[in-house]
């Protein structure tokens, strides 16, 4: 990502920029997240794929401190997060687009993405009274990255399902975040819009963002992921190269099926 839209500092490029180690997830007696380690690695696009119920978004809670690991570490740029507040989490650089097309309805697309500039960029009072030009600016980039910029002065309320998606991208990147967190990004969207978000997360990533996503669209995901892991029951059972997904025999019989995985597999032949 350019300097305008990304945080500078951070790790020895050698090592991980999130890790998460031995993270367990209780409600009661379920184990929604079982023992489950990672790495993600700076600049790397991740994909989190598995059955519903399999704890995909559950651990996406856990990372970005909605809903706090049981047991284990989440460690995201070379500090221990585990026991951190949300909004400190998204201040250090990680921020989060979620399923749901949330927004504020009833404030522009502008006005939207402020929010997520000033809110998730730093630590402020309830109610700043002033906004300074860099939040703007931040605005301005963010808008124009994904492509409303058009539709600045649009209330959110009147924008269609696509639109809808890309303002949660835009006040996302309006924190300017080193790891940027996507919750099925592409759900309920036709090819063509499919299309355009793909083309969004791959310019993100080339410019320097590092992404990890969860979904069940699994053609969209092995496009961009460069590596994949699925979960089934809150355990990893699988994690690798996202071409050797559908050749996993677990990963077939648990979550693809026989015939999506050839279908599947003959697709990233196609593709690569």
């Amino acid at each position: 990502m350019s300097e305008s839209l990304t945080k500078t500092g951070g790790p020895d490029r050698g090592a991980p920029l999130l890790s998460c180690r031995g993270v367990s997830k209780y409600f009661g007696a379920m184990a929604a997240v079982k023992d489950l380690s990672f790495d993600l690695r700076e600049g790397e696009i991740f994909g989190i794929g598995g059955p519903n119920g399999a704890g995909k978004t559950t651990l996406f809670e856990v990372i970005s401190g909605l809903s706090p690991a049981d047991r284990g570490e989440v460690v995201f740029d070379g500090r221990d997060i585990t026991a951190w507040a949300p909004e400190a989490i998204c201040h250090a650089g990680l921020a989060r687009v979620f399923q749901s097309n949330a927004a504020f309805d009833s404030l522009t697309v502008a006005q939207n993405v402020v929010i997520g500039s000033v809110y998730g960029h730093t630590r402020l009072p309830l109610v700043p009274l002033r906004i300074d030009r860099a939040a703007y600016e931040r605005v301005q980039a963010a808008l124009e990255l994904v492509g409303l910029i058009d539709k600045a002065g649009q209330r959110a309320d009147r924008l269609p399902v696509i639109d809808r998606k890309l303002l949660m991208f835009a006040s996302a990147i309006a924190s300017e975040p080193k790891l940027l967190m996507l919750d099925e990004p592409v759900g309920g969207l036709n090819p063509h819009e499919i299309e355009r978000i793909q083309r969004l997360v791959r310019d993100l990533a080339g410019r320097g963002t590092t992404i990890i996503l969860i979904e069940h669209v699994m053609r969209f995901m092995v496009q961009l992921a460069e590596r994949v892991m699925i979960m089934h029951h809150g355990e990893k059972i699988f994690e690798g190269p996202a071409a050797q997904l559908p050749r996993d025999p677990t990963v077939a019989s648990v979550y693809l099926g026989e015939r999506a995985a050839r279908r599947l597999t003959r697709f990233i032949e196609q593709t690569a």
